[in-house]
């Protein structure tokens, strides 16, 4: 990782949610990873008794919960989002709970059969304490379906802008999924089809990258824009991606990481 490029004390810009919210529907990466989560979720909950509980923490302007609420359509899924900006966000897309929590103090009194956490432990500096929060909300045998951003290498204005702690190894997140008490199932890389796009622009942006909060943030939305020929046919690549891996594959290499692991409690 460049000198000039150190980890943040994580957290997250809420003001974000309103620039996300108009792009996530269309945008290739959030349309592909909601593929991989709907197959992976449709696969964990087969077979289970109806009115099973799903929760989505930091669910943010609401862009997983449909996915979720398709593939789990025999349980309730619930959303949390510790900022409230992302909430109505959240409301306009979806009908189901919504609630306002950290993911330190969950405040349920029943246990969930699958959580979900997409994106999100990567924003928090307590990982460990987080992640025994989720185990203690999952019922015996209960699912996580984790993904993170991989690679320290691909530390950017990026990782800068959305208030990083950390990018994952593949090791470093199963050493820290273990020592708080989960198995792992399935982990692999994805987004592989555009780690080399991915690469060559942070790397070639952190060559004339401002150290200010304001230019890493201009630098991260150029990553969203939205160019339609090249958005339609990324999205058609990474969705069969995301398919093959939610099948059990492996990829040896990625962007993101994505694990399925089994509470031990």
């Amino acid at each position: 990782m460049p000198s000039s490029i150190e980890p943040t004390s994580g957290g997250y810009d809420a003001s974000l949610f309103d620039d996300l919210a108009r792009v996530e529907d269309r945008h290739f990466w959030f349309r592909a990873r909601n593929v991989l989560i709907y197959e992976l979720a449709r696969k964990l909950c087969f077979g289970l008794k109806p009115g099973y509980l799903v929760l989505e923490v930091g669910c943010g302007t609401g862009n997983v919960l449909n996915a979720l609420r398709k593939a789990c359509d025999g349980g309730l899924v619930v959303g949390i989002e510790r900022f409230f900006d992302g909430l109505p966000h959240a409301r306009r897309r979806y009908a189901g709970p919504l609630v306002q929590a950290d993911a330190g103090s969950l405040p349920f009194g029943k246990p969930f059969e699958l959580v979900g956490m997409f994106d999100v432990l990567e924003h928090i500096p307590e990982e460990r304490e987080t992640l025994l929060s989720l185990r203690e909300m999952l019922a015996p045998g209960g699912r996580l379906i984790l993904t993170v951003p991989a690679h320290q290498f691909l530390w950017s204005h990026f990782d800068e802008a959305a208030h990083h702690c950390r990018r994952y190894s593949t090791p470093q997140i199963r050493k820290v999924l273990a020592e708080t008490g989960f198995e792992i199932e399935f982990a692999s890389h994805f987004m592989a089809c555009i780690f080399p796009l991915v690469w060559a622009f942070r790397k070639i942006g952190g060559l004339r990258r401002s150290s200010s909060p304001e230019e890493a943030r201009k630098l991260t939305m150029r990553e969203f824009r939205l160019v339609p020929v090249i958005n339609a046919l990324l999205t058609s690549v990474m969705t069969l991606e995301a398919r093959w891996v939610a099948r059990g594959h492996h990829l040896p290499f990625g962007t993101s990481l994505v694990v399925v692991a089994r509470s031990n409690g």
